[in-house]
């Protein structure tokens, strides 16, 4: 039954065949990869085992590349991506042979490096930036209002309906709680990455709703309800937000609120008084806040008064404990499984420190450079620019942003399933911005239209 998993990749070729790349990538492969959990796959004997979304974005991929690749266009930052996966693969292909390295190297190839190509070539180049940012936050929406199940019933709806179709799968995916209410994982395995999703969309969604690309008017939906009058923009807003709130993650919660101090400087109309403020904000209470972190986690958690200080000694002794361990092989790195463990210390709650040991030094440097290198050229980019307007539409800070999410959310928690295909497809995405010369406007929103099907007979009647 697990062969359910190749349907959106029969759906993705058919469509991407008889339409076009760019229509199977927006129509069948954001919402494969936002609302169709990421854990199961089709287990095929001697070659990797593709999940749903792999299927799809590789099967768009191969049409994408006999249509001749529209809208691709070399860029050096390509280099970097293809390093970063290359990497990643040799050093599992190293560590534990091609036998076992197979998945993953498959993974890094379909989750990392053809997202990154199909948003860079498919979104900006052929004028969809808005279509893909929408189909993005309506995915995401969907997965938050289906996610109250969770939270209420403490059960995963997406393991209850799926978990018959795949035996034995993703049953480790357990629902975890928080101040005794169940955490939401939706479809992405656990309530930490959730939360990375979840506060990824809320950003987009901010910045659609801030350029004016959502219908004014009452929803439909809620024409009937008395109270609160809901436009489409905030139904989407609120929706995500409540998704974010049921993943009950502090981790990409604070993260959230960083990225929010950054995106409010595109809001402002002195973008240089913004920085100003950024500035404060970093060295005047982050920083101090930092230092006091160190201080109160340093305590050890058999000292800790409280399970927050617990949690916070768990997370400073996980650097402490396994830093040698990494520093034994620090250029390519132990593999995904064969790092010795430290007893007690079984959660690795921190992707830098996890990528230093499954991989080396060299793909923590590359994986550091796409985030850091990316969010510089972006915030360059956006502060040599005419304000946009209307404010709080400029397109680089809300992506900004976005990588300040992935920046501090990761520092804490671990980075897997869906939130990694969706990091190299912002990446792509910004890619394509930064190359592509077009500004968003209000203009550039009402001008923009969703992908039309093309249909083989027309019929005109006069």
């Amino acid at each position: 039954m697990a062969i359910i998993a190749l349907i959106p990749g029969l759906l993705a070729a058919y469509f991407a065949f008889s339409r076009s790349p760019q229509f199977a990538f927006i129509y069948v492969y954001l919402p494969t990869l936002l609302l169709i959990p990421d854990y199961y796959r089709l287990i095929t004997p001697g070659l990797p085992d593709p999940t749903a979304n792999q299927a799809a974005v590789v099967a768009i991929f191969i049409v994408f590349l006999m249509h001749g690749a529209p809208g691709y266009r070399f860029t050096l930052f390509d280099l970097v991506i293809t390093s970063f996966s290359g990497v990643v693969a040799y050093s599992e292909y190293r560590a534990s042979g091609y036998s076992d390295a197979q998945n993953l190297m498959f993974s890094m190839l379909s989750s990392v490096l053809i997202p990154y190509v199909l948003a860079k070539s498919l979104v900006e180049p052929l004028g969809v930036r808005v279509e893909f940012a929408k189909k993005i936050v309506m995915c995401l929406f969907i997965a938050a209002i289906i996610s109250l199940y969770e939270t209420r019933f403490g059960a995963n709806l997406w393991q209850i309906v799926l978990g018959p179709f795949f035996p034995g799968q993703g049953w480790g995916w357990i629902t975890t709680f928080r101040w005794g209410l169940a955490r939401s994982a939706g479809p992405y395995g656990h309530a930490i990455l959730a939360g990375v999703m979840m506060v990824v969309g809320y950003r987009i969604q901010r910045w659609l709703e801030w350029s004016g690309a959502w219908q004014q008017p009452l929803h439909p939906w809620f024409r009937w309800v008395p109270w609160p009058r809901l436009t489409e923009a905030r139904m989407y807003t609120l929706g995500i937000l409540g998704g974010v709130l049921i993943s009950l993650v502090k981790g990409p919660w604070l993260a959230g609120i960083i990225a929010a101090v950054v995106v409010f400087i595109g809001r402002m109309r002195n973008r240089w008084i913004g920085v100003g403020i950024l500035l404060v904000f970093v060295f005047g209470i982050c920083l101090p806040g930092f230092l006091w972190f160190l201080q109160w986690a340093g305590v050890g958690r058999e000292n800790a008064l409280s399970v927050n200080q617990e949690t916070a000694a768990y997370r400073l002794e996980l650097i402490e404990n396994y830093l040698d361990i990494a520093k034994e092989e620090a250029v390519w790195g132990w593999g995904l499984t064969q790092w010795p463990k430290v007893p007690g210390q079984p959660s690795i709650d921190n992707y830098y420190l996890l990528l230093f040991l499954m991989h080396g030094s060299i793909a923590l440097a590359l994986f550091l450079f796409i985030l850091l290198g990316m969010s510089l050229r972006l915030m360059i980019h956006a502060m040599t620019r005419p304000n946009p307007q209307p404010l709080g539409s400029s397109l680089a800070f809300t992506l900004v942003g976005v990588y300040v999410v992935y920046i501090v959310s990761v520092a804490t928690v671990y980075m897997g399933n869906q939130t990694i295909a969706l990091l190299f497809l912002i990446t792509g995405w910004a890619e394509g911005y930064l190359h592509a010369g077009r500004e968003q406007t209000m203009g550039a929103v009402l001008a923009s239209r969703p992908l039309a099907p093309s249909y083989r007979f027309q019929r005109i009647l006069s």
